[in-house]
């Protein structure tokens, strides 16, 4: 008897090199899944997202209406695209996203369509604003951070202990360390330009960053995670290199940060461990990181976990992913049709690859 085909939509298929999106990384582990037979439909927000025309990756591609276009309209789109490809179970990749993704979640289980997402109050306790509140909660450490809705704040800061250099970052993305109150102030405008108010500001913790990708199971339980020690940076302090570490006080906190929210779905914890051996939180990501291909080549695909959580099928909580495995990022040219671009920009869809094969774009 021959496997049901599973159906996958996947985000994120942007492959910026200083700062890409999951949604490759994703696909690439879900291509090696064992015992799965997938079909893998990119879902993006902007036509030169090149994830949605590498047909190793991806079966078919759409784009999708930005969040900011309204919930209504975000979900028609979803219903038409789910008509014609018949969605098993949808991978958010996206923090921006996350919220709609997570206010849909019932409507898309009444279609048929699984998600493995955090509800949205997990989304609002893990939220950088109110992350010292749950840290408190889950006796782990972290920086003090700001919200700030004026940037004269900058100028004035050391008058409340604050001295350079500090990080000022954005709700859902961009962090930037800067040094001079002129840097804060830049950082500040262009931060809030992109990713609206407010915007923070933290105290810059010391030592190396540590992270852990792993997975909830929605009752409190970690069922696999995989930890990472970045080696090398692009300029956005995104890793370009990193290596598997077992790390027994990161995974302590990973463990009580999930059992504190309840955290169902992927996500990513972010820590510095100061020259004295102690962690600070710096953000918990709730979504899948852009090295998650790690996983795979570690022997752990947390992916193909994530897949088979959704559909609900028997799981027991796994041994960490061993030290040691390395993974080192590098960029590559995706050749598109003419074609292909046009479709996907005009019609919003296309078959990658189809002008080269004699089909037609969808």
């Amino acid at each position: 008897m021959s496997r049901r085909t599973i159906t996958l939509g996947i985000t994120g298929m942007n492959a910026r090199p200083d700062n890409p999106g999951p949604g490759l990384a994703v696909a690439r582990c879900l291509r090696e899944a064992r015992g799965l037979d997938v079909r893998l439909v990119g879902l993006s927000y902007d036509a030169f997202d090149p994830g949605l025309y590498l047909p190793e990756l991806c079966d078919a591609a759409y784009l999708l209406p930005y969040p900011s276009a309204g919930e209504e309209a975000f979900a028609a789109r979803l219903a038409l695209l789910h008509e014609r490809e018949g969605f098993d179970v949808l991978i958010p990749c996206l923090d921006a996203e996350l919220p709609v993704f997570s206010r849909l979640a019932p409507q898309l289980a009444e279609w048929g369509v699984r998600m493995a997402v955090p509800d949205p109050r997990q989304l609002q306790m893990r939220a950088k604003d109110r992350l010292q509140e749950l840290a408190r909660e889950a006796g782990i450490t972290v920086p003090e951070t700001h919200s700030l809705f004026r940037e004269d704040w900058f100028r004035t800061c050391a008058a409340e202990g604050f001295s350079y250099p500090l990080v000022v970052k954005g709700l859902f993305y961009d962090a930037r360390i800067v040094r001079t109150p002129d840097e804060a102030v830049a950082a500040f405008r262009q931060i809030a330009g992109d990713w609206g108010l407010p915007v923070l500001a933290q105290r810059l913790a010391p030592g190396e960053e540590v992270n852990l990708a792993g997975l909830g199971d929605g009752e409190g339980g970690l069922i696999a995670a995989v930890m990472m020690k970045k080696r090398a940076l692009t300029d956005k302090g995104k890793a370009w290199a990193g290596v598997t570490i077992e790390d027994p006080a990161l995974l302590s906190a990973a463990t009580r940060l999930v059992a504190t929210t309840r955290w169902r779905g992927p996500l990513e914890v972010e820590m510095m461990r100061a020259p004295d051996g102690r962690l600070s939180l710096i953000e918990i990501n709730p979504r899948f990181p852009a090295w998650i291909y790690l996983s795979a080549g570690a022997g752990l695909n947390l992916p193909e976990a994530l897949v088979r959580f959704a559909l609900g099928q028997p799981r027991a909580v796994l041994p960490p992913a061993p030290a040691g495995v390395m993974f080192i990022r590098h960029a590559w040219e995706a050749i598109v049709s003419l074609e292909e671009f046009e479709s996907m920009v005009t019609g919003g869809g296309c078959l990658p690859g189809s002008a080269t094969k004699g089909r037609r774009c969808a």
